[in-house]
């Protein structure tokens, strides 16, 4: 590899880094070619199968094209914030507020996450009531100062943290997102008095209302602060050391793009990193696919994440709960089970097959691996159903063990009391049915009917598992895309850098607060063009997207609606309240016309639109597709009564226009992909697998 030689081929490099693989996709700039690669994860230290997984693929595309490559660009998806929040390896974290209010975060909202399980458990504090301390000072909802800041009381409670070891510190007043002076100050104090500690300030990371919720989001971006410096310090010299000198992009919950720098200072915003590229790869396969309605079905080793893009637009949220935390930050509305590849099947206490969430992940992974685990895994029962290849994945780099899978799988079915197939089987049953539940939950439950959407399906796990999904809910089309594997690699090369930005104001949806509508969207718009001019982006490549948060007066939660530049006039005003009772119409059955509307946040979106991927459709298919056949193998398909042949297709030999009736198997490097008894495969223009049947 080089970095500066002026005749190397350009590469765009997307690494996604999950649980139990990492996947990499190489975008050749000269030619448009795609490349991919995929190795294990390294739990330990992701930064190593990072490096390894970019130094392997690169090195492949430089052996191919004979030549150096010069990697421009580097946008990473990671998992290293979400595991540290889910196992609560985070940094040791304190506390500063308002006197009085130190227990906002152990009280919440008194509400119970499950309210009839006798033995839930809280999620951990992240702040212990010993490390979270109080100071003299009020700011009221209007701005105005009740009481001054003590200036000496911050800089004993930081000099107290100091002591302990603290290493990093939230600091979160009452009503800072009208007022931040007293934020401000207390961030210059810390500077002072404790210059190496990480510090998380409330108006910052979370200016809008709520008080618990904007606490929540300062503090877990606190706790993850210094781990995610400490992780991509690591990373940064390990990419020097293979010669690529790009700095690293990471992509946001809200599918953007954002700097290391950035990332190191707003953790929280990449807890959805990973799948939040994924949908965002889906979306623009899909559009090109023909499909502007779509459900993501994203499978990979450890998890599954679902969501809905509805008329070409992914579904968000501006406030969500990952992992028993709130986070009042603007993301994908994705949601997750703990249902992949790796997902352990056990029986419970009730005597029934339960599977997931534990997972066997990347060490010592499934039992067909061969690395100690002795507990059945959803890819052990593939491999014992031979869907999967017995012998071998990414096209025989990682050999299998399928006479292991068995007597896992064969030891489970004993203290069942049913047959090796039959477990084998139900354990794909399980999880199809726990993959289906998360689909009703973004899908059904929110006014949205999966049988008007097609399914997309990637992940290395997703096109296995994808067809029999879709015919569980009803869906009439599945789409997987020619690299299901990567997908979200992909996406980190399909997005643009984006930020977004808020401001509360409880107003009235009338011309009597308009004119504060429009000063504050003005304010908004300021800090945007202030963000493109940090970012260095062209005033030709920006882009601001306008929303509005409302409500019936007297309800305690919102919809977001978009809403039109331009000034805010009685047309205007109609339009917004015409879209808002739309949304409240879809999300809740019933709108209230009579009730006043009532605006709590204006939200602007900044995009600094960068140079993308272009995925070009391709000439049509010379030769029969049952030219790419390339084995066949006794497959247990409950759908045919059994074990039956089916063909194994070479899926990189199949062209547009190609059919492929099931039963069949489409084999690729990345992931594979069955097609069932009934259904057809077509390979469209982009070489996307349309399932119908």
């Amino acid at each position: 590899m080089t970095v500066q030689d002026q005749s190397a081929i350009r590469l765009r490099v997307g690494v996604d880094s999950g649980g139990t693989f990492t996947d990499v996709c190489m975008f050749d700039e000269s030619n448009g070619d795609i490349h991919v690669w995929k190795v294990s994860s390294t739990p330990q230290d992701p930064s190593l199968g990072i490096a390894g997984g970019v130094e392997q693929g690169v090195g492949e595309v430089a052996k191919v094209a004979g030549g150096d490559v010069d990697v421009v660009y580097f946008g990473h998806g990671t998992t290293v914030a979400t595991n540290a929040l889910i196992v609560g390896r985070g940094a040791e974290t304190g506390l500063i507020t308002t006197k009085g209010f130190r227990d906002v975060l152990e009280l919440r909202r008194q509400k119970r996450d499950s309210l009839y399980d006798l033995q839930t458990e809280k999620p951990r504090i992240l702040a212990s009531r010993d490390k979270r301390l109080e100071v003299s000072e009020r700011v009221l909802f209007d701005g105005s100062i009740l009481t001054p800041l003590d200036e000496d009381e911050v800089r004993a409670a930081a000099r107290k943290l100091r002591s302990e070891g603290i290493t990093s510190v939230a600091v979160c007043f009452l009503f800072s997102f009208v007022e931040p002076a007293h934020e401000k100050r207390v961030k210059e104090i810390l500077a002072e008095e404790m210059p190496d500690a990480f510090v998380s300030i409330s108006h910052e990371v979370a200016p809008e209302f709520r008080e618990y919720e904007r606490l929540s989001t300062t503090v877990v971006n606190a706790y993850l602060g210094p781990i995610m410096k400490s992780y991509l310090s690591r990373l940064q010299p390990r990419l020097a050391e293979i010669g690529i000198a790009a700095r690293p992009h990471l992509t946001q919950s809200n599918g953007g793009v954002i700097s290391s720098e950035v990332a190191q200072n707003f953790p929280a915003r990449t807890v959805l990193s990973g799948p939040a590229a994924g949908v965002i790869g889906a979306l623009s396969v899909g559009r090109l696919a023909g499909f502007d309605n779509l459900i993501t079905f994203d499978m990979g080793g450890t998890s599954t994440d679902v969501s809905l893009i509805d008329r070409g637009r992914p579904q968000m949220s501006n406030d969500a709960t990952v992992h028993g935390y709130p986070l009042k930050l603007p993301m994908l509305d994705i949601h997750t089970v703990g249902a992949g590849g790796g997902s352990i099947a056990a029986i419970d206490a009730g005597g029934l097959l339960k599977v997931g969430p534990r997972s066997a992940a990347a060490d010592p992974g499934p039992v067909c691996y061969g690395r100690g685990n002795e507990e059945p895994t959803v890819t052990d029962a593939n491999v014992v159903l031979q869907v999967l290849n017995p012998t071998h994945l990414l096209n025989g780099r990682m050999k299998i063990d399928q006479a292991r899978a068995r007597a896992a799988i064969g030891r489970l079915a004993d203290r069942l009391g049913m047959d090796l197939m039959e477990t084998a089987q139900g354990i794909i049953s399980v999880v199809i049915a726990n993959m289906a539940k998360a689909i009703r939950v973004i899908s059904v439950e929110r006014g949205y009917d999966p049988r008007d959407y097609a399914m997309l399906g990637f992940g290395g796990a997703g096109p296995i598992h994808a067809a029999r999904l879709a015919r569980e809910l009803d869906i009439p089309r599945l789409v997987v895309p020619k690299y299901p594997g990567i997908m979200c690699a992909l996406g980190l090369l399909l997005t643009d850098l984006r930020t977004n930005l808020s401001l509360t104001r409880l107003l009235p949806l009338s011309l009597d607060g308009a004119s504060s509508i429009e000063q504050g969207y003005a304010g908004l718009e300021l800090r945007a063009a202030e963000w493109f001019e940090q970012e260095a982006i062209a005033a030709e490549r920006r882009s601001v997207i306008r929303s509005i948060d409302m409500r019936y007066g007297g309800q305690g939660y919102e919809l977001t609606v978009p809403c039109p530049s331009g000034a805010i006039d009685a047309a205007a005003i109609a339009g917004l309240r015409a879209d808002f009772e739309r949304a409240h119409k879809q999300v809740y059955g019933y709108i209230a016309a009579e009730e006043p509307v009532q605006v709590t946040t204006l939200r602007v979106e900044a995009v600094g639109l960068v140079p993308k991927v272009d995925l070009k459709p391709q000439a049509p298919a010379t030769g029969p597709a049952e030219a790419a056949i390339v084995d066949r193998r006794e497959v247990w398909l409950p759908e045919a009564g059994g074990f039956t042949l089916c063909p194994i297709y070479d899926r990189q030999q199949l062209g547009p226009g190609h059919r492929v009736p099931g039963p069949a198997i489409l084999d690729q490097m990345d992931s594979t992909t069955l097609v069932l008894p009934g259904q057809t495969a077509t390979v469209d223009a982009y070489l996307n697998l349309i399932i119908e049947g």
